[in-house]
């Protein structure tokens, strides 16, 4: 068996590394990429270190009186009916009312036309009730009321009415039979009052208000 020569010093070789060394100096370049990573990364460490510190005191208001509410959210004052122009009640002493009557005296079988006007007296118009509910008429002798609208009125409705300044409306008549009345009479026959030119008075009431004067007639 042949002897294998021994082997020339020079031939021998190191054991290798199972680590690989760097080839050699690497680019500048990369070394400029890697300090620019790092400082954004520093950079981006204090920001968020003054955000956590700044956060809690920045420009939230102490106190409720702090806030401010936008002028386009502000609440709507709410209407007043005065400044609006529209028109309130009239007030009694607002208006005048007069009793009429379409004759001075009746002859027997004739039957009084009872009506009233009213005026508003004030200086701004103003509602009244004008209707049957806001009617009164009464009929006295002396100082007997002998009949009144509202001893057996049924139906009585509301009807307001816008009065001008200074304007005067005239109620629609209604007739009187010539009999007395009371909330006891409105199912019976009633007894005629006296004739014979008899005199009496009308007194009138509308708008909550009562007419100062009286109609005057006679009744034959």
């Amino acid at each position: 068996m042949a002897r294998r020569p021994p082997q020339d010093p020079s031939e021998q070789h190191e054991p290798r590394s199972v680590l690989r060394d760097p080839v050699g100096p690497e680019d500048r370049s990369v070394y400029v990429r890697r300090r620019l990573i790092v400082l954004l990364g520093l950079v981006a460490v204090i920001a968020t270190i003054v955000l956590i510190v700044v956060r809690p005191g920045s420009s939230t208001p102490s106190d409720t009186k702090d806030v401010k509410v936008p002028s386009d959210v502000a609440e709507t004052p709410k209407a007043d009916p005065k400044k609006a122009g529209e028109p309130v009640a009239c007030a009694q002493s607002a208006l005048e009312v007069v009793p009429v009557t379409d004759q001075g005296s009746y002859g027997e079988g004739e039957y009084p036309q009872l009506s009233l006007t009213v005026k508003n007296t004030g200086k701004d118009a103003c509602v009244a009730d004008l209707g049957t509910a806001g009617m009164s008429f009464t009929v006295s002798s002396g100082s007997d009321d002998v009949w009144r609208s509202t001893d057996c009125q049924t139906g009585a409705e509301s009807l307001p009415v816008v009065l001008k300044p200074g304007e005067t409306l005239e109620s629609e008549a209604i007739p009187w039979d010539r009999t007395r009345s009371s909330t006891e009479t409105c199912e019976i026959t009633r007894d005629p009052v006296v004739a014979g030119g008899a005199s009496y008075h009308l007194s009138a009431g509308a708008g909550g208000a009562e007419g100062e004067e009286t109609a005057q007639f006679l009744l034959y």
